[in-house]
Formats: C-alpha cells, structure tokens, sequence
C-alpha cells in the first residue's frame, strides 16, 4: 500500500533544509521590522555573557538561559500575530485588538519571568 504525501515542503532531509531557511528568515524579518525585538536582542547579548558569572550551577544557568530565550521567542510570536492581523486589516476590529492585547500579555509574562529570576540570581551574588 503507497501513501501518499501532499507537503509543500517536502519531505525528509529536505523540508528540514526548507524549514531552516524559513526560520532565518524570520529572524531576519524580526531583526529588520521589529524595535521591540531588536532591544531585548541586545538585553540577551548584555545578559547571556553575565548568566556565567551570576549562576550557580548548570541548572541555574539553565534557568537563567531559558528566562532570555523565553522573552525572544514571546516577542517572535507576538510580532508573528501583529503582523498576520495587520495583514487582514488595519481596521479596528474588537477580535483582532483582543489577540494583539494578548499577544503583547505574552511579551510582558516572559519579561516579568525574566526579571525574577535575574533579580533572584543578582540577590544570591550579592547576599
């Protein structure tokens, strides 16, 4: 029996070259488009250097890693809904506000998880 498989990416090694691509491209496109994602990017590149010196074991470091990719990748999706939703229409619309309002509501939980365990780690440096 042959199943058939309908992927515009293809299959195999080639839809993972394929899928590569398309994340550097939104990288690219969150670094070009998106301020808000180009400060916490250089917030990561001040912070991730200082995670070494501040943490306390592996998982602790783990921890304190894990913190600053979480606000990257919160405001990778956040940039992904606000443009998607301007791409429908740049109109109010009462559902289209709500899931930018809940998409910008991601952004700041990852920044308040940011902020306590980098304030819990500078709290253990300087205790």
């Amino acid at each position: 029996m042959t199943v058939e498989i309908n992927k515009p990416n293809g299959i195999g090694l080639s839809r993972i070259l394929k899928a590569t691509r398309c994340s550097f491209l939104g990288f690219k496109a969150a670094w070009r488009y998106e301020s808000a994602f180009r400060q916490e990017l250089v917030l990561v590149a001040i912070l991730l250097p200082l995670s070494f010196l501040l943490c306390e074991s592996r998982n602790h470091w783990l921890l304190l890693f894990g913190s600053l990719m979480l606000v990257l990748f919160a405001e990778m999706i956040n940039s992904a809904i606000e443009a998607l939703a301007d791409a429908i229409t740049l109109e109010h619309h009462v559902l289209i506000g709500r899931a930018k309002d809940m998409g910008s509501a991601v952004v700041f939980i990852s920044l308040v998880v940011v902020t306590t365990v980098w304030t819990e780690a500078l709290w253990r440096l300087l205790a």
